[in-house]
């Protein structure tokens, strides 16, 4: 078997920063690797997630220049967990924001779980402005996944985690917990909110590795990790992430013509592949890449190998 590709060094930014985006927001960003050299931007998931310093590595430094950053609301981006003029729309303004900032003609587009959901509207609102997209765990930001998540689906793989995860939330919201932990999240019992989030938190952890991981249950519990994650990510499922119904896949024409990777865990509780398959079916010249034994964190080694292997593969085009 051919060996797994792991991160490549984690070099630090050559340049970071925040940049006012308008409507009271400021987004921190970082470049890393080799001015002038490819570009590429990475969209980090969530909504309401950010960046790392192992999330600097998935590119090759000396081939590539990336530009990494935490979008309206999370991380080091202000102000902290703000709902307000936050939206796909907004989100991809930011983007185009940022690449002229960097002076980029086109970039790579590369993105996860959320970040699959915006690196998709972005391409196809501005397909003149990928050179490729590189996906990981897809998701459309439609119905049957909400209820994937919140309803009958994972609920059934890990039936006592759902429960402990409903455990917050009123008898009576049970039914709708988007909106039940909304009334929460965004109320003012700060101590009922930062439950609140911790427990929403803690499902997104329980479904996004294939083996309990420690690390990841701990960062996601951290206070303001899992209260930035809570309440954008709920802001954004309340809203069907801004986007029409089938939005995604009706407009994939657009994008046809650009390179494209899909890698996709095939134990995914998170995402899980039934997207990335009518992706596929919508896209064909994309190359999916099912891992056998991959579920929906970037860091897992098929994951994270075959998500490498991509970016090595377009790093001289």
């Amino acid at each position: 078997m051919t060996e797994r590709r792991t991160l490549y060094p984690i070099v630090e930014p050559y340049e970071s920063g925040h940049m006012d985006v308008g409507d009271g927001h400021s987004i921190y960003y970082e470049r890393v690797g080799t001015p002038g050299a490819k570009p590429a931007v990475f969209l980090h998931g969530g909504p309401g997630g950010g960046i790392g310093p192992s999330h600097r590595g998935q590119w090759n430094p000396e081939k590539y220049d990336v530009l990494l950053f935490e979008q309206r609301g999370c991380g080091r981006s202000t102000p902290f967990a703000s709902l307000e003029n936050n939206t796909t729309q907004d989100l991809i303004a930011d983007i185009e924001k940022l690449r002229t900032h960097c002076g980029h003609d086109k970039w790579q587009v590369f993105g996860g779980s959320w970040g699959s959901t915006l690196s998709l509207a972005y391409a196809e609102a501005h397909p003149d402005r990928a050179t490729e997209i590189i996906l990981r765990g897809i998701f459309f930001g439609e119905d049957y996944e909400y209820g994937w998540l919140f309803k009958y689906g994972a609920s059934e793989i890990y039936p006592d985690e759902f429960d402990r995860f409903l455990s917050v939330l009123p008898p009576e919201g049970r039914d709708d917990p988007i909106t039940a932990f909304h009334h929460i999240l965004t109320g003012d019992d700060e101590a009922k909110k930062l439950e609140a989030a911790r427990a929403w938190s803690r499902w997104e952890a329980v479904t996004v590795t294939l083996l309990p991981n420690e690390d990841v249950m701990a960062h996601m519990q951290d206070a303001d990790q899992a209260i930035a994650m809570a309440r954008i990510e709920n802001h954004y499922m309340r809203h069907h992430c801004f986007l029409e119904e089938g939005q995604i896949l009706r407009d994939v024409h657009k994008i046809r013509h650009i390179p494209g990777v899909i890698v996709q865990g095939r134990h995914d509780s998170c995402t899980p592949p039934r997207s990335a398959w009518e992706l596929k079916k919508a896209w064909p010249e994309v190359d999916l890449q099912i891992i056998p034994d991959g579920s929906h964190n970037y860091a897992e080694p098929g994951i994270l190998d075959g998500l490498i292997r991509a970016t090595d593969r377009f790093a001289d085009r």
